[in-house]
């Protein structure tokens, strides 16, 4: 980090205070100047008038100051300026209007305090020039006497550069350029008590970087040091003016989204991770609640980044609190069966006939309308609602898609997404089993669908309760293949029996010949190694004549279906195998 880009280390409550103490002091100058004039003087009265403005802008900034954004204290630095020379061009006395020449040195030091170099220069050569102008419009200064003046704003301004530079560097890292743990740890105390005060949102996010020891052990400490400048300077021009963000140590990052909910932090970390797509990320998310002390909101980030890296990795999470209402109303709903399961076509590519579908659970607010379901099982993880919305799904899936099953024939594959949190959970296997069982579903025909990244993590008690599943007859897929890192090398060696394409693989399929053919190469190898392929997001019907010449096995797609309740795919689906039989 240069010096002439070294960033400002006052936050607005602390410059704030700062200058309520200097107006207030300019005031209390400017009385005992005007006692100490000379009474034959000229601009007592104007003086007054000055003085009383002094004190009315320190009232102001010490009740609303804190709350102002930063641009705002140019105008009263400046402001302080153009005070300070009217008081010396009204005063009575040559001695007087010396004095506050002098004081025009507050807005050096406020400028050097508050402000970037570049700024802060701005600021005290306007100073300068003022109070210059001020004392030679009088006529009974000296010139020599003014530059003295002058010299004196100017040697108090470099040495509280060189003093904020110093404490610029005791909260920054060295490397990025970032604001460090300290400088973080005090930014965090302070949003906490504006956040209390006017009672505005702060949301804290941690963000982790996946595999960052594998960079530094392949390709040496300096690449790992590339990639951290990197994400530093994405981070740092995606992300608004009054955020924080800080390297909270090795390969972790930390940020202060002041004014911002945790849902709309949550939309911003997806969208700025997804400009380095190729550095994965793991990032927890956490709004400051009301109680919340600054350890609690970091503990709750913590556990948010904990489920992201649980799940798989390369994705963020909201913790949204464990008091949320929107919890409440989850459980609420589970507990009425108002969550609810629609399932979408899985369609074999050759014949166009369904051989499967995949169960999405949906469940709409009474307030707040339709839930997404990224929002509301983010939501069941992070507050041990996962184990019951897995089973009501599955349950619900199995139920009511048994009758579709007898009516295509007695064989439907049904897809089933799981989180990392549901398999670390060690009775999981035989939560499934058991539904199984009591339904007659057959385990052969339940494909359990996990991202590619949740694989990828390895998790030792993810794999087991895969390994487990399997052995008892089900199937899994990885979901949204192609958007993570897993070596494809390594995919005779994962308990996997399908692969899922990502729908933004298959978006450019039909317009990009050498995605085709990428997808084609794929598909080769893997029914090589023995497993099934099934398209997702299929739209149109130049993408499945393409998936057809790949020889991709399945699809799935709005071209195939939407999601609807089960019994509505029942009747249409039946209707059409009966006719494919006949």
């Amino acid at each position: 980090m240069s010096r002439s880009q070294s960033s400002e280390v006052a936050t607005p409550r602390t410059m704030a205070a700062t200058l309520t103490v200097f107006y207030a002091f300019g005031g209390l100058t400017g009385i005992l100047a005007i006692i100490g004039a000379s009474s034959a003087g000229r601009g007592r009265e104007a003086l007054a008038g000055l003085v009383l403005a002094a004190f009315v802008a320190a009232a102001v900034m010490s009740r609303w100051g804190a709350r102002w954004p930063r641009p705002a204290f140019h105008v009263v630095v400046a402001a302080g300026t153009t005070l300070i020379a009217s008081a010396a061009v009204l005063s009575p006395d040559t001695a007087t209007a010396m004095v506050y020449g002098a004081m025009m040195s507050f807005i050096a030091v406020d400028a050097f305090f508050f402000f970037r170099t570049t700024a802060a220069f701005l600021h005290m050569a306007g100073a300068v020039s003022a109070i210059s102008a001020a004392l030679q419009i009088r006529g009974d200064v000296p010139v020599f006497t003014a530059l003295a003046v002058d010299a004196v704003i100017v040697a108090l301004g470099v040495a509280t550069r060189g003093l904020v530079l110093l404490a610029s560097r005791a909260t920054r890292d060295p490397l990025t350029g970032l604001t460090n743990r300290r400088g973080f740890d005090s930014a965090l105390e302070e949003l906490m008590a504006a956040a209390t005060r006017t009672g505005l949102p702060l949301t804290a996010v941690l963000l982790d970087l996946d595999h960052f020891k594998q960079i530094n052990d392949t390709d040496g400490h300096q690449a790992g040091d590339r990639v951290l400048r990197r994400v530093a300077d994405v981070w740092r021009q995606a992300l608004p003016a009054d955020a924080v963000f800080a390297r909270h140590g090795g390969d972790e990052f930390a940020l202060l989204l002041p004014g911002t909910t945790g849902d709309q932090a949550l939309d911003m970390v997806r969208r700025v991770t997804a400009e380095h797509a190729d550095i994965g990320m793991s990032c927890g998310v956490a709004e400051h609640q009301i109680g919340d002390s600054a350890a609690q909101l970091m503990r709750r980030a913590d556990s948010a980044l904990y489920t992201a890296k649980a799940a798989g990795r390369g994705r963020a999470e909201l913790d949204a609190g464990e008091s949320s209402e929107l919890v409440r109303d989850l459980a609420a709903a589970l507990a009425a069966g108002e969550v609810f399961v629609h399932v979408q076509p899985v369609v074999d590519v050759a014949s166009g006939r369904m051989i499967g579908v995949e169960a999405l659970a949906r469940w709409t607010h009474p307030v707040l309308g339709p839930v997404s379901p990224e929002r509301f099982v983010a939501l069941a993880e992070q507050n041990g609602l996962i184990a019951a919305l897995g089973e009501h799904v599955l349950r619900t899936a199995v139920t009511q898609l048994t009758p579709l099953r007898l009516a295509v024939g007695g064989s439907l594959g049904l897809g089933i997404n799981v989180s990392g949190r549901e398999l670390c959970d060690p009775a999981y296997p035989q939560r499934v089993t058991a539904v199984l069982a009591e339904s007659g579903w057959p385990a052969s025909d339940v494909v359990l669908e996990v991202t590619e990244s949740l694989l990828e993590a390895q998790s030792s008690a993810a794999v087991a309760a895969l390994q487990v599943l399997r052995a008892a007859g089900l199937r899994v897929a990885i979901d949204d293949f192609g958007t993570g890192y897993s070596s494809l090398s390594r995919l005779d060696t994962l308990p996997v029996d399908i692969l899922k394409f990502d729908s933004s693989f298959i978006a450019t399929v039909a317009e990009s010949p050498r995605r085709a053919q990428m997808l084609e190469s794929i598909v080769g190898m893997a029914r090589a190694l023995g497993l099934s392929v099934v398209a997702e997001g299929v739209e149109t019907s130049a993408q499945d004549e393409v998936l057809k010449r790949v020889g991709c096995t399945y699809a799935q797609g709005y071209l195939y279906g939407r999601p609807a309740p089960a019994r509505e795919l029942a009747a249409p689906w039946g209707r059409a195998h009966a006719a494919v039989a006949d």
